[in-house]
């Protein structure tokens, strides 16, 4: 008898199968409906865009909105100073990025810890997250950028590394939470499974609680760090010469707001790819909740 060949896991089209004519009707019934479902929505998108631009344009006061804030000489006078300025805010964010991964997985391991002996750092870390997801980011970097400097405890630093500091004591609070949920929602059987093949509860940390816990918030992470994308603009006020600083100084020259607005529309380029990045995590893990967890 010869034997059966080796199942491959892929099965190969049966060349006698044909869709039947009611088939191929539902078919071209629904590449017909997606067509005319996406030729509505560019001609309702056209539409509506047509209209704004309509009302923006024949508004009593566009002229003058359009020279204060939409001036293009300005702007291409503006451009140099405020790209500039804007790779300091790049740099802040790389550097914070950091320290808030670091900071806030620590923060969450800390208030995940089992057992009496650890109750004063889940306290510490508690307290620590309660005071810094209820303070204002503003008045941080106000109390960190001159007041720690007013101490003379150091020697004199940037505003950059100041604010840095202070936007990796905010958003470390907000991580630390969405680790920790995270890591609340992988199930015990994974520890208990780890711990009985011998590993430690460091090891079963590292390598079996952890990479799950991120895994399962990665969008919720995504979107706090584009949340601190936007709020590095805030290092300005410490006295930094980043974007929106730069921005301010060529409106204080030319008396017009328009760098502000292509300061405003840097940034949006520049948090667009994480913002697509975030829809696509989050479509992803919705996708595998809904065939159970398969990739």
């Amino acid at each position: 008898m010869t034997p059966a060949p080796h199942s491959t896991g892929t099965r190969s089209p049966d060349p006698e199968f044909a869709p039947s004519a009611i088939e191929i009707e539902r078919r071209s019934y629904r590449r017909a409906r997606k067509r005319q479902s996406v030729l509505i929505s560019i001609a309702s998108t056209l539409v509506f865009a047509a209209v704004l631009v309509l009302v923006l344009v024949n508004s009593p006061g566009w002229d003058a909105v359009r020279e204060t804030f939409f001036d293009p000489a300005v702007a291409v006078d503006a451009f140099p100073r405020v790209i500039t300025g804007l790779w300091l805010n790049i740099q802040v964010l790389f550097v914070a990025a950091i320290g808030v991964a670091v900071l806030g997985t620590l923060l969450a391991i800390a208030r995940t810890l089992k057992g009496p002996v650890f109750t004063p750092l889940r306290l510490i870390a508690a307290g620590y997250t309660d005071l810094f997801r209820g303070i204002p980011v503003l008045l941080v970097l106000y109390l960190v950028g001159f007041g720690i400097p007013g101490l003379e405890l150091t020697g004199r630093l940037p505003a950059q590394f100041w604010g840095t500091i202070a936007l990796i004591l905010c958003y470390s609070a907000y991580v630390s939470e969405v680790l920790r949920a995270g890591i609340d929602a992988v199930h015990p059987s994974q520890r208990l499974a780890a711990r009985s093949l011998g590993l430690s509860h460091a090891k079963t940390l590292r390598l079996v609680v952890m990479p799950q816990a991120v895994r399962k918030v990665t969008p919720a992470l995504m979107n706090d760090f584009v949340s601190m994308q936007k709020d590095v603009g805030l290092i300005s006020v410490l006295g930094a010469v980043d974007a929106i600083r730069a921005a301010q100084i060529e409106v204080a020259s030319s008396y017009n707001f328009t760098p502000y607005v292509l300061a405003g529309v840097l940034f949006v380029l520049l948090s667009l790819p994480f913002i697509r990045l975030t829809d696509w995590l989050t479509a992803r893990a919705q996708r595998r909740e809904q065939i159970g967890g398969a990739v």
